[in-house]
């Protein structure tokens, strides 16, 4: 069975993007060496990768042209990756098809063999899929910095997800990067 991993960045204050969408400044304070390396790791491990259609959108907008070039611009490129959107018909990013019904394409796709399925950003998505608990692990860094307002990575739920601790490490410019199992604690 494949697992399914939400991976993201956030502030210690808990919000993933500033006040206005794709207000990524705080990324300055986490990205260095050690969030490179875990990016490559990323396109080693998984084969599939989800969005909701905002961050789709984004990251179909940045990819294609990045400056940046290497292991991580190829990856991204070249991966099969999922859109999920009710609204968009067609996802024109290299390898893009669009699903509008995540649950049932995300319980089918765990079911069957590969790698790691990674959703990127997509706090929406990742929180409908939550409720439904198809997340296997949540992979957060948390950048050392306290924005004060913005969009919470992690929104109202109606019930508490107990979760244990897989792994932790601190990267040198004190981001921490953190994967945590659903489940209790041992």
């Amino acid at each position: 069975m494949r697992k399914l991993v939400a991976w993201n960045l956030m502030t210690l204050d808990g919000y993933f993007e500033g006040d206005k969408p794709w207000d990524l400044a705080f990324h300055s304070h986490a990205w260095g060496p050690e969030l490179e390396k875990l990016s490559e790791q990323f396109g080693e491990e998984g084969d599939l990768l989800v969005f909701g259609r905002k961050t789709y959108e984004g990251m179909a907008a940045y990819w294609p042209t990045a400056e940046e070039g290497g292991k991580v611009k190829d990856y991204m490129n070249n991966i099969a990756k999922i859109a999920v959107s009710k609204t968009l018909k067609d996802a024109p990013w290299n390898n893009t098809r669009v699903v509008s019904d995540p649950v049932a394409e995300l319980t089918r796709l765990k079911g069957e063999g590969g790698k790691t399925i990674f959703i990127f950003g997509s706090a929406e998505l990742v929180a409908s899929l939550m409720v439904q608990g198809l997340i296997d692990e949540y992979r957060l860094c948390i950048a050392p910095v306290l924005l004060g307002s913005g969009n919470p990575l992690f929104k109202k739920a109606d019930k508490q997800t107990e979760l244990k601790l897989i792994s932790s490490a601190t990267a040198a410019n004190g981001s921490v990067i953190l994967t945590y199992g659903v489940g209790k604690a041992a």
